[in-house]
């Protein structure tokens, strides 16, 4: 266990502690168990190894961090090392990479009913399920997801701008002194638009040449490796689903045709919508319906939209229309927090049933939301709004 020690204090060493997510800061840390997921890349070992940095003290043994897709667990079971870590005086375990480690649950599940003194950390894959089999973690452990940056994070991790994140509500009731405040400190519309090609992904700032590669390379492994392991997707469709990501991202949020897909793909409709579903769990899709509430298991989405901008530019060579881009922001963002339905051609998006949104550039009028209680423009290239035109870059601010 002194290896797992030595590797702990070697990252914890190497951790950046300049800037630290407004979300870690509303995590329960104090949890018995508690679960933080994510897609690859959105920074949640960091985020994990930046709370023990700031938490602990250097040296002390009664917090241990580890990868349970380390080597030491082809010679050691992680009960074995919790049993160990126990007697010594642990305290404080924190297990990432979780799903890679056969039989998670069972242990996890062990190690929160006979070791009711540890706290424990597990932090895994977006697609990680608290329930397996028989296994069910929902009720005894708090669940965190977490998102990539948020437009306002953007502006906090590279162009070193603080701003307060702000309640849909807030955005909405105080809009002007919400503008006058962000255009004090800077550009919005073209640090926006920066955002939108670069922004979302936390690791941008050490990889900017290779950085769309690296977005390609998460695709590459969800698809090839967590949907295989973890949602039991079948090895010989994986080609299909990436083909099937990639037609998406070419593709108008409203020209989706589940039959032309079906032809493109080389996947029977049925199967289309059961890998809509784990492809949106892994936060590659924004799936979008018109019903929330009466959704049925395997009912084809009104819109389906690639998870975030930064995605949709890695995976397609070809020019993506300005609108797509617009509204995938809109969506990515306000689903982080919110239930985001489609507008049934009275705006985009109905947003928690009580808020229509329509997305457009500067010129956008109130033809399609006329008359609409509760009613908003989101509009691209604008720094200030005007009545219930709002600039479409201040969602990216509610986290």
């Amino acid at each position: 266990m002194d290896k797992l020690f030595q590797l702990q204090n070697r990252l914890l060493d190497r951790t950046p502690m300049q800037v630290v997510r407004e979300c870690a800061k509303n995590i329960n840390w104090n949890a018995q168990l508690l679960s933080i997921r994510g897609p690859k890349g959105v920074g949640k070992t960091t985020m994990i190894l930046q709370h023990i940095r700031s938490t602990f003290p250097k040296g002390d043994r009664s917090y241990l961090y580890c990868k349970l897709d380390s080597g030491y667990f082809a010679n050691h079971t992680l009960g074995e090392l919790v049993d160990k870590f126990a007697m010594d005086g642990g305290k404080y375990l924190f297990l990432d990479e979780v799903h890679k480690y056969e039989n998670w649950g069972t242990e996890i599940k062990d190690i929160y009913d006979y070791y009711p003194e540890l706290q424990v950390v597990i932090s895994g894959s977006s697609l990680l399920s608290l329930m397996e089999g028989d296994v069910d973690l929902s009720r005894r452990c708090v669940s965190h997801d977490i998102q990539g940056l948020s437009f306002r994070e953007y502006l906090q991790f590279y162009k070193n701008i603080n701003l307060p994140y702000y309640s849909l509500e807030q955005i909405l009731q105080n809009t002007g002194d919400i503008c006058s405040d962000v255009n004090a400190v800077c550009k919005p519309v073209a640090a926006f638009h920066d955002y939108l090609r670069v922004g979302y992904y936390p690791f941008y700032q050490k990889n900017k040449i290779d950085y769309y590669d690296i977005i390609e390379q998460v695709v590459n492994y969800v698809i090839n490796e967590e949907l295989p392991h973890i949602c039991k997707v079948e090895l010989s469709n994986t080609r299909k689903i990436k083909a099937l990501l990639y037609v998406l991202a070419q593709s108008e949020p409203f020209e989706v045709d589940m039959n032309r897909l079906s032809v493109q793909s080389g996947l029977k409709r049925e199967t289309i919508l059961i890998y809509f579903q784990h492809l949106q769990k892994a936060k590659l899709l924004n799936l979008v319906y018109s019903d929330l509430k009466n959704v049925k298991k395997l009912q084809k989405p009104d819109e389906i939209y690639i998870a975030d901008t930064n995605l949709l530019q890695a995976l397609t060579n070809e020019s993506i229309k300005v609108g797509t881009i617009r509204e995938t922001f809109a969506v990515n963002q306000l689903s982080a927090l919110h239930q985001v339905e489609y507008g049934r051609n009275k705006g985009d998006f109905l947003v928690d049933g009580r808020y229509t949104f329509e997305v457009g550039g500067e010129n956008k009028d109130y033809t399609q939301i006329a008359n609409l209680p509760n009613s908003y423009i989101l509009a691209d290239n604008i720094e200030y709004a005007s009545g219930h035109k709002l600039p479409l870059w201040m969602v990216g601010l509610l986290y």
